[in-house]
């Protein structure tokens, strides 16, 4: 009689730790400063991308939002056999940067950084850098340029040199709505990096 309240205890604090390691999305995703003091560490990790690599913050988190509206754990829908059955994803992409399995390997071999993963928030930022650092040596786009950007990480280095984007009018449109929200994003961060970096650099202290 004492052993199954206990075991019912065990079970609900296993729980409780599972769900408490689950990285929530930001309360507010339409103000990149909200975004950043309510999530510590990731105005450094992303500030850390943009160093390493170039890409503004303001077109990392806009690539972002587009992807996955920062769900750490977010995957394309599964398919589904006589509305029952489930089947296999649509593509292997995952996580914060929706890079598929593929990508992520190619970016892990040319970066040595096997340890990251793409549901970690400064691991996702990290890959955008990369990713758009080759859109630039590759395709010459600018890192600023979050429109082309865009195209060049949904349809791959290849496929944008070869225009096939072009004859995409949803993508297209998409890629405007990454291009505003790049704009609002960084519009956002002028009235509020001087806080952040302090913020960083009062932290780094401890």
């Amino acid at each position: 009689m004492i052993i199954k309240p206990l075991c019912s205890i065990a079970g609900l604090l296993c729980l409780v730790l599972l769900t408490g390691c689950t990285t929530s999305p930001p309360a507010n995703m339409d103000d990149v400063c909200e975004i950043f003091r309510e999530k510590d560490g990731w105005y450094k990790e992303a500030a850390k991308a943009r160093d390493e690599w170039g890409t503004p913050i303001p077109v990392m988190m806009a690539f972002i939002h587009q992807e996955s509206r920062f769900v750490a754990d977010a995957q394309p829908p599964r398919t589904w056999f006589l509305g029952f059955i489930p089947g296999p994803r649509k593509s292997s992409a995952y996580g914060y940067p929706q890079a598929k399995k593929e990508t992520w390997r190619g970016y892990q071999r040319a970066t040595g950084n096997y340890g990251h993963d793409r549901d970690d928030f400064g691991d996702a930022v990290m890959f955008i850098g990369w990713y758009n650092h080759a859109t630039f040596e590759r395709n010459k786009v600018p890192k600023w340029d979050s429109k082309k950007l865009y195209l060049a990480y949904h349809e791959g280095h290849g496929g944008y040199a070869r225009g096939t984007h072009n004859n995409k009018k949803w993508l297209l449109n998409v890629s405007d709505k990454v291009a505003s929200r790049n704009w609002m994003y960084a519009q956002q961060l002028k009235t509020c990096e001087k806080e952040l970096r302090q913020r960083k650099k009062f932290l780094g202290i401890f």
